[in-house]
């Protein structure tokens, strides 16, 4: 991919998010890309019990939907899919692979729609069409000529549904592997593996009605404004219910100070709502010291709950031992903060009854982010705020259903269990070793050992880390193939062989052999509901990821691998509901529960029951050494995060109006306390240097330095062009990548 300088311009930093702006620049997204007739019957039925489900982020619809139940990001997803522009067999004709590698990930992404089949052959220049059943055929030849079945990985992003992910492991084990790497692996694998560990489910323990019933709402290492927008509404009604907000980021985030609800009059012509009562800018990485101090307070004053810690958790006599020290100079260090912060944020606390904590990759994409989410749990449990109404554990998941996917058994690792069921369910012996998550697929890949690779959505190659690594991972292949709805970098990063498989989107109607069917998606709470689209498809050649997976099922697995019914599988959802229903006690009658409006809400014991699955039977208050990144002197710690007109690695466009950026993304955001420092100026373009423990130096070239509110010590740019600073093998306990605690220095650029 090409590397330009930024050429846009810079303004002030905004202080409140939405408003006019925000509606203006959804209609401005949907007639452009849509037209005005198309957007208007699109957006009617987003987000709507009898419509589908945004293709944006994870974040719950309340009890009752507003008729505009949408935001100007969820808009800008939309259009994306449901552009009227094609890229048709006369594009790759025109284009070679080698020259669509030379242009940015924006430029393929605005080409529009994949409307079929497209195959670079061995020592090919260009993608020429290719008929569903040969792409089939030769799919499943490919793989019937590997040495092993883990020779092969079977990737997915979170926007899969739940019909098609259940296909899609059902295939993997069938075939032979649980090399099922997925995007939760780099986002929030870290929170699944703390939570199990400490209440005994991978998962968030509030309710969208929990937000009403809160005391204090703490929101750390997460821009909702950007990422989650619909949640800004949960937190100023929060606000109207006499909710305290506090915020804990290093970065100044304009939906995190006021919103301007578009929805309501004072949004538009008044002034909003005024959200974080306290905004706390940590220093990268110090959120872990930050939590220890405060329960290290709770424990050593008493203001803890020591009924609910006697009856519900295990642990406390050795917590207590090791919270009752704390180095508040190495809290000073971590955080940046003086002591007097922890201390405020602490009364608060104990003037609170109920209190959520939510958090993103803020929190999830450190070396120790499994050790601080355990310390928040802890906080948590100390005073009795896991099982109360208004009070929990709130992970907020980035895909719609990247959660689902974990659900219906999309895991490298999954359980004894899940396999047994499965086993009993489809009469055959699933794999029982663990298979490659994401960061060991592109280890493999490197190595020989992944020789065929398939991802369904996503866009793998921009999306991993050290892309350098990743980029010659994929080049190792013998087949790549990627089942997707637009173009995207890693369809022109490609092994030897490459297939392009073109899919319906959420926005579409799905109908096979006359009958229109629906899929499913989880939110980031835990409430299954179904999604319908209204759209023709794109293309009349697109097939649907439930009718991919089965036939590339059908044409690639011997007759006696299972007796799963691949043909019936992929016309009728209804069957595949009904087999999750018998594989997963959880979703027994699942037919009949997702006819409900608005769906069903999925048993959560702790949160049910204060029931907690755990060795211990209870839950687990846990031990946590403070650790944290330190840099050099001359360093600064990045962090990668989106911009506004960004979802993942599918960019919109080239503004992030909040932060005050308009017509490019190369920009680095660093105090002007650091820039003195560093001897430079605002507007410098500098390389960005990180050097891992091997001394292996990774370079992220021209970037120009903008003055911004944040953290001493600390910077940030935008990913995916910040994703080559990132080692490969630099991750936590969860194997998570360590996006959001890069050591850098700034080396101002030559010419």
């Amino acid at each position: 991919m090409t590397t330009e300088d930024f050429s846009g311009t810079i303004e002030a930093s905004k202080r409140w998010a939405a408003g006019t702006p925000a509606v203006v620049k959804s209609m401005q997204s949907g007639i452009g890309q849509m037209g005005l007739r198309r957007t208007l019957s699109t957006l009617r039925i987003l987000n709507q019990p009898t419509g589908f489900d945004c293709p944006g982020c994870a974040w719950p619809e309340p009890d009752k939907p507003h008729v505009a139940e949408f935001c100007e990001n969820g808009v800008k997803a939309v259009a994306e899919e449901a552009t009227t522009e094609r890229v048709t067999r006369a594009f790759f004709a025109e284009h070679s692979v080698a020259e669509l590698r030379e242009r940015e990930e924006f430029w393929l992404g605005k080409q529009g729609r994949l409307t079929e089949p497209m195959y670079k052959a061995s020592g090919a220049t260009h993608y020429a069409p290719v008929s569903w059943d040969d792409a089939f055929e030769l799919i499943g030849r490919r793989l019937r000529e590997l040495d092993s079945p883990d020779e092969a990985a079977f990737y997915t992003s979170g926007r899969t549904s739940n019909e098609a992910a259940f296909l899609y492991q059902l295939f993997a084990r069938s075939f032979g592997t649980n090399n099922l790497p997925d995007c939760s692996n780099m986002c929030h694998e870290s929170s699944g593996m703390a939570l199990s560990q400490t209440i005994g489910i991978g998962k968030g323990s509030v309710h969208i009605s929990d937000f009403d019933r809160a005391d204090l709402i703490v929101v750390v290492g997460q821009n909702p404004g950007t990422n989650h927008p619909r949640m800004l509404s949960a937190l100023e009604q929060a606000k109207g219910h006499g909710a305290a907000i506090v915020a804990i980021n290093p970065i100044q985030e304009a939906g995190l100070l006021r919103f301007k609800n578009p929805q309501k009059a004072g949004g538009i012509i008044g002034n909003g709502t005024a959200l974080a009562d306290d905004y706390l800018q940590i220093r990268v990485n110090g959120d872990l010291a930050f939590f220890k101090a405060v329960n290290h307070l709770l424990v050593t004053t008493g203001d803890i709950d020591r009924a609910f810690i006697d009856e519900f958790t295990a642990g406390f006599d050795a917590f207590a031992d090791g919270a009752a020290t704390f180095d508040w100079d190495e809290y000073a260090a971590a955080t940046g903060f003086d002591r007097d912060v922890a201390e405020a944020f602490a009364a608060r606390v104990r003037a609170s009854t109920s209190i959520i904590v939510c958090w993103a990759m803020g929190l999830t994409q450190h070396a120790n982010s499994v050790a601080t989410i355990r310390e928040v749990v802890n906080f948590l449990l100390l005073r009795g705020n896991i099982g109360r109404p208004g009070a929990g554990v709130c992970p907020v998941r980035g895909h719609s259903n990247v959660q689902g996917d974990r659900t219906m058994g999309i895991y490298e690792k999954p359980s004894d269990a899940f396999l047994d069921s499965l086993a009993h369910e489809f009469a055959f012996e699933p794999p029982r070793h663990h298979g490659f998550d994401t960061v060991e697929t592109i280890q493999g890949m490197i190595d020989g050992k992944v020789k065929v690779f398939i991802g369904m959505g996503g866009n793998f190659a921009s999306a991993t880390p050290d892309t350098t690594a990743s980029h010659r991972a994929l080049e190792t292949c013998r087949l790549t193939v990627h089942i997707s709805t637009k173009l995207n970098a890693s369809h022109v990063i490609t092994g030897d062989e490459a297939l392009i498989l073109p899919t319906m989107g959420r926005t579409e109607r799905h109908v096979v052999d006359g009958a229109e069917q629906m899929v499913t998606v989880e939110d980031s709470m835990g409430v299954v509901h179904a999604s319908r689209g209204g759209l023709e498809p794109a293309s009349k050649h697109l097939l649907s990821e439930v009718q991919i997976v089965s036939r590339l099922a059908a044409a690639t697995l011997r007759p006696e691998a299972s007796n799963a019914d691949w043909d019936r599988l992929g016309a009728d959802h209804d069957s595949i509901r009904d087999a999750i229903g018998r594989v997963l006690p959880d979703f027994a009658d699942f037919n009949t529960k997702i006819q409900h409006p608005g769906g069903f809400t999925l048993p959560h014991a702790p949160r049910d029951r204060r029931e907690f699955h755990t060795a211990s039977g209870k839950a687990n208050l846990t031990l946590n050494p403070l650790t944290f990144v330190s840099a050099e002197p001359g360093t600064l710690l990045l962090q990668t995060l989106r911009s506004h007109d960004q979802y993942n690695t599918t960019i919109y466009g080239l503004d992030d109006r909040y932060r005050g950026i308009h017509g490019g993304r190369r920009v680095v955001f660093v105090s002007s306390q650091d820039i003195v420092a560093l001897g430079l100026s605002d507007g410098d373009t500098v390389d960005l240097v990180s050097t891992d423990a091997a001394g292996e130096v990774r370079t992220a070239p021209r970037f120009r330095v903008v003055s911004y509110e944040i953290s001493a010590g600390c910077c940030a740019a935008y990913f995916p062009e910040t994703n080559v600073l990132v080692p490969l093998h630099s991750t936590g306990e969860a194997g998570t990548p360590t996006y959001k605690s890069v050591p850098v220095q700034l080396v101002r650029s030559a010419g």
